[in-house]
């Protein structure tokens, strides 16, 4: 390693004095003037992990769904999954370190996680919109060279395409073309074999209008809009031309405010998506003929595809374990209809992608999703080989035909990480086969009305809990109050759990009627500010 060279370049990049910063599930992500030197040492970070596992690492500048000010990084690891736990503590240790600890910082990592300085290290980049992702990408590239890495920028990318090239180049092409023609190509490809196959149900049922929150997805669905079929009609909104990103738009807007995307004007009955910034969570909604907004969310789109593959799993009869993962904001109703109605095993996990991700690859068939939007599909490698081989040589017709649905399903689906623009064509493929309307598909299960609220406390760590988040176990009182407060209503149920990015503690009420849901979050907030050190006055109904 040479030492001059990292002190001079870490010098163009210093640490402002008094800033730490942690990394998170989303990486990390703050106002983008703070990140210079977070870049900096994390293109150091993808060489040292990069030589650790002898693979490609990814690197992707972006904060999602926040406000255009704000920017953020995260690494992408070897199959396109996300960072081992154990080395996010290494990234908040080299984010934080003074200039001067910077040297033995490296030195402490490379012995830790046993790095082979002398193995050669590769890292691909990529970027979403904002002002600042260029210079901030400039950083992070001065960062890789100065430790000897190659890299490959690929620019202007979604999130999830970015995770694709890297499991493309680690599986050495098994995944797919690690470009983005070939992203396109096999997507398409795909889509188009199912959608052969639908009943053709008149061309109205193929229109579609995406807001694109004003991020990359339009960029890369207009890149894209040459390879569909010319019955597929995308008509893109907020596309990036006129407005900011995110800024009253975006699947997070749509999913928080329970309202249509300024920019997008909705006839009755239309069906209508958003993706979020970065392009890695989608939510659907449409209006009915009495002008009443009806969002579908990730758990009724986790349930969409869960039926759509116990059918097939069953025609092709094989003994495949098929399941769903959720966590505790998944909507009472759906878990009930996919265990009860569906009689398909439902999982609940700690929110976070990774624990959703980490349990779904149990099952031959994992199926993920938060209420969010962001989640896609995962076949064990057992599955995938048994549906190809399937496909190829059953020799009973209907199983056949199931397996090579079953297999473009496979294709279509970006399993390395939620995936808005494959979703999306998932999605349209199962409306289009089943012949379903998006009325059809909201009225599988009618949602429980529920509220979120969050409470000021002076420390969000007094509140620990278990049970994946759904019980309380510190303070004490706290769960058997909220015990006590669920019982008053029918259909009910809440829990409470520290944000993991601020000092607040995020509630969480379900109950029969609107009115009850936010009677009994009102009464749990209540609970939490006197039980769990709550800040400033108490919350008011």
């Amino acid at each position: 390693m040479d030492t001059e060279a990292l002190r001079k370049y870490s010098a163009l990049h210093p640490k402002p004095a008094g800033l730490t910063l942690q990394y998170g599930t989303a990486g990390f992500r703050t106002k983008a003037e703070q990140l210079d030197h977070i870049m900096f040492r994390m293109g150091l970070l993808a060489v040292l992990r990069s030589k650790a596992v002898a693979s490609t690492i990814g690197i992707v500048v972006t904060a999602s769904h926040n406000p255009e000010e704000d920017n953020g990084v995260k690494l992408v690891d070897p199959l396109g999954e996300m960072l081992h736990p154990s080395w996010e503590e290494y990234a908040t240790q080299l984010a934080n370190a003074e200039e001067q600890e910077l040297q033995k910082i490296i030195t402490e990592i490379c012995q830790k996680a046993a790095v082979n300085q002398h193995k050669d290290a590769s890292v691909f980049i990529g970027r979403d919109t904002r002002p600042s992702s260029e210079k901030l990408s400039q950083s992070v590239i001065d960062g890789i060279s100065v430790l000897g890495g190659q890299y490959h920028d690929y620019g202007l990318v979604t999130t999830p395409q970015l995770h694709y090239m890297v499991c493309c180049q680690n599986t050495q092409g098994q995944y797919g073309k690690a470009t983005l023609e070939g992203y396109y190509e096999k997507l398409s490809k795909a889509f188009m074999e199912l959608i052969k196959q639908s009943p053709s149900s008149g061309e109205s049922q193929r229109h579609l209008k995406i807001d694109c929150a004003n991020g990359i997805g339009a960029l890369k669905l207009s890149e894209m809009q040459p390879y569909f079929p010319k019955e597929v009609q995308i008509h893109l909104y907020n596309d990036g031309t006129k407005e900011k990103l995110n800024h009253l738009c975006g699947a997070d807007f749509v999913k928080v405010h329970q309202k249509p995307p300024r920019g997008l004007d909705m006839k009755p009955n239309e069906r209508c998506c958003s993706f979020d910034g970065d392009a890695d969570r989608i939510v659907y909604y449409y209006k009915d003929a009495t002008g009443h907004f009806h969002l579908i969310d990730g758990d009724k789109i986790a349930t969409l595809i869960s039926i759509f593959l116990k059918e097939l799993l069953a025609k092709v009869g094989q003994t495949l374990k098929m399941a769903v993962v959720q966590t505790a904001y998944a909507n009472g109703s759906s878990t009930r209809y996919l265990e009860e109605t569906l009689k398909v095993p439902v999982h609940c996990v700690k929110t976070g992608v990774k624990h959703l991700h980490h349990k779904a690859q149990e099952f031959d068939v994992g199926v993920y999703f938060e209420a969010n939007g962001h989640g896609t599909v995962l076949f064990s490698k057992a599955a995938e080989t048994k549906i190809r081989q399937l496909a190829k040589e059953e020799k009973d017709d209907e199983k056949r035909e199931a397996a090579k649905v079953l297999e473009n399903m496979i294709d279509l689906i970006n399993q390395t990480v939620g995936d808005a623009v494959s979703d999306m064509l998932v999605i349209e493929a199962i409306l289009a086969l089943k012949g379903l309307t998006v009325q059809q598909w909201d009225a599988l299960y009618t949602d429980l009305p529920n509220r979120l609220l969050k409470v000021q406390v002076a420390d969000r760590r007094v509140i620990e809990t278990t049970d994946a988040e759904r019980r309380a176990v510190t303070p004490a009182g706290l769960q058997e109050k909220i015990d006590v407060l669920v019982k008053k209503y029918k259909l009910s149920r809440a829990f409470v759990r520290p944000s993991g990015t601020e000092d607040v503690v995020r509630i969480y009420a379900e109950a029969d009627t609107q009115e009850n849901a936010d009677a009994l979050a009102h009464e749990v907030s209540l609970a939490v500010y006197h039980l769990a050190g709550g800040k400033g006055a108490p919350p008011q109904p």
